[in-house]
């Protein structure tokens, strides 16, 4: 079976710019994936910024209640929510 000749990937002035760029192009074209490694970070932690947020205390007793029944934290929960909405 012949080799693919693969393209040189292009200089990006931005990520923004690379992100569009990877949209319209398929990667099979530029790299040749069946010499990737699969890698691991375990120190990667996504950068988190603290917030202060005031609700009614039976909101944040409904929530507490319903982390409860999901077994998880109330302050997960809310970001799983959060970022849910933020979706839509």
């Amino acid at each position: 079976m012949s080799r693919k000749e693969l393209k040189p990937i292009p200089e990006f002035t931005s990520e923004a710019e690379e992100r569009e760029f990877w949209k319209t192009h398929d990667s099979t074209d530029y790299l040749d994936w069946s010499k990737a490694m699969r890698v691991r970070f375990p120190n990667l932690k996504l950068s988190t910024q603290s917030i202060s947020i005031r609700l009614p205390v039976s909101l944040l007793e409904q929530i507490k209640i319903e982390a409860n029944k999901r077994d998880v934290p109330y302050q997960s929960l809310i970001k799983v929510w959060l970022a849910e909405k933020v979706q839509h």
